[in-house]
């Protein structure tokens, strides 16, 4: 068990052990759940998203578009190390 200080505004601070244990880094976000007799369960938020959130960010309205034989023609002579 691990025991750990509240300041004076209130706060806690997680030593590096436990961010460690839950996962979680600067940015991450931590979920919190009260339970009966003054006990909380702490647990790392894991982002809810779907894979089609990220479909269409690297589109650029003012840029060229290729089409796939385009890009796969690029993507050989990459390999064999033309430009």
């Amino acid at each position: 068990m691990s025991t750990l200080s509240v300041t004076a505004k209130g706060q806690v601070t997680l030593r590096k052990d436990l961010l460690k244990h839950l996962g979680v880094r600067p940015g991450d976000k931590i979920d919190l759940d009260m339970l009966p007799n003054g006990r909380i369960e702490v647990r790392a938020a894991r982002r809810t998203g779907k894979i089609s959130d990220v479909f269409g960010m690297l589109h650029r309205k003012d840029g060229p578009t290729f089409t796939i034989e385009e890009i796969n023609e690029a993507i050989a002579k990459g390999w064999a190390g033309e430009r």
